[in-house]
């Protein structure tokens, strides 16, 4: 693993970072939206991951986030905390869904926070599947 290979600017985020920063906030429409990241380099073949931290106006336990996410289109849950097995880039590769696990509260925002991490692969989610859902959504 290494730090990400793109240009680190003044506020010490590289270019990848500050990315996507702007493009949540984008897609979300709301720049008032508090996001931070760290994108580091892992030599895998095709997958993206990213650890999620999210702050809810409400409080929301792990079960509420498991059934909202056991239910979403495009998503599979791995979370066996038993067994240690969680979303891992080797085994997005291939697939339609994007892998989500390690779902478990935010011990720094009590009960208002959530942290996650998801693994896709960032060919079929990331480019070419998610331009073929778009277009039939349209």
């Amino acid at each position: 693993m290494f730090s990400h290979n793109s240009k680190v600017g003044d506020n010490g985020y590289n270019e990848e970072e500050n990315k996507m920063v702007h493009e949540t906030r984008k897609i979300f429409h709301a720049p008032e939206i508090r996001v931070t990241a760290t994108c580091v380099r892992v030599p895998v073949l095709r997958a993206h991951c990213e650890s999620i931290n999210i702050e809810f106006s409400r409080p929301m336990t792990e079960a509420q986030v498991r059934q909202v996410l056991a239910a979403a289109p495009g998503v599979t849950v791995v979370d066996d905390r038993q067994a240690n097995h969680f979303p891992m880039p080797l085994e997005a590769t291939g697939q339609d869904n994007v892998l989500v696990g390690r779902i478990r509260q935010d011990m720094s925002l009590d009960d208002h926070g959530i942290d996650l991490f998801v693994s896709g692969d960032q060919i079929r989610k990331g480019a070419a599947l998610n331009a073929v859902q778009i277009a039939e959504l349209l």
